[in-house]
């Protein structure tokens, strides 16, 4: 019988992942499923876990209950990457994950597909690069403006509220204004695939894309495809705040693809090189700030458990 790895996080938007759980476990025991389960007590501990349970060598099936940021932890986690398959129950506030991949979010349907899955995909996966460090990304890994709405977002209150009040979206656009009135942009260098290097002035960020979407559900790359070999990158670079202000609503929609300004790019690997230090993150989960980092991907693919 197939054995089941539950990551939860008791905490995601604001306990509604240990409330999610209350809901699931019934179920799993009603149909007398084969499973375990694990909660997340501090910041990386699901990473913690996920090690541990995959240092075996044998194959795992795990189910992350949480948001983008468990997501990313789990993957940090994982030994090999071809000897798991990863499922996903989203309870997080900005879900950019399940989006992109047009995952159930009712936790009930999800856990059906996930306990009778009529697919599995395999997944590319992101790795950044930083100081002799590395860590692995399953959305994006971006340098600048969108790193640090999402360093902001880690200690901001109004992100508790608001997902209190089930407004938990709002807190990345609020965040977002406030950066932009505040942030000067920079000039960055960005070297695609080691062989085309472009330089751009007043740069507000570089994000290399694995899905579609991210920040809760803005649609930077509207062609990145996690199973192609390649990296989608978006670079913002020479306009007006007034021109980020106007712009930013359209990429909701993709929409702001259309503009001047608006770079788009594929490439296996990216290079960024600041003349500041700049935020960075992988899925929205920050880290130091950096003056050069570097995104490509893992040469193993990760089965995901997809979309019925």
């Amino acid at each position: 019988m197939n054995e089941y790895t539950f990551i939860v996080n008791p905490n995601s938007r604001s306990g509604l992942g240990y409330r999610l759980w209350k809901q699931i476990e019934p179920v799993l025991k009603e149909r007398t499923v084969n499973y375990e389960v694990h909660f997340t007590k501090y910041r990386r501990h699901a990473t913690k876990l996920v090690r541990e349970l995959t240092s075996d060598g044998k194959h795992h099936t795990i189910i992350v209950v949480g948001g983008d940021g468990t997501i990313n932890e789990v993957v940090n986690g994982i030994h090999s990457l071809s000897k798991a398959t990863l499922g996903y129950i989203p309870t997080g506030s900005s879900n950019d994950f399940a989006r992109s991949l047009r995952l159930p979010t009712d936790p009930l349907k999800a856990l059906d597909n996930l306990l009778e899955p009529s697919r599995c995909l395999p997944v590319n996966i992101g790795v950044l690069t930083y100081n002799g460090k590395k860590r692995r990304f399953a959305v994006s890994s971006g340098m600048g403006f969108d790193a640090g709405i999402c360093h902001e977002a880690m200690v901001s209150p109004l992100k508790v509220l608001l997902n209190k009040l089930h407004l938990g979206k709002l807190t990345y656009v609020g965040i977002a204004l406030r950066q932009i009135l505040t942030l000067t942009p920079g000039q960055i260098t960005v070297t695609l695939d080691d062989s085309r290097t472009i330089s751009f002035k007043r740069a507000y960020f570089a994000t290399a894309m694995n899905l579609k979407f991210e920040g809760g559900g803005f649609k930077f790359c509207p062609g990145a495809d996690c199973q192609d070999d390649l990296l989608d990158v978006i670079v913002i670079a020479g306009l007006s705040k007034l021109k980020i202000l106007t712009l930013l609503p359209t990429a909701y929609r993709g929409w702001h693809t259309r503009f001047s300004g608006v770079y788009l790019y594929t490439c296996r690997k990216m290079e960024i090189t600041s003349s500041t230090s700049l935020p960075v993150h992988t899925d929205g989960e920050p880290v130091l700030r950096q003056t050069q980092a570097s995104m490509s991907l893992e040469p193993e693919k990760l089965k995901i458990i997809g979309a019925p």
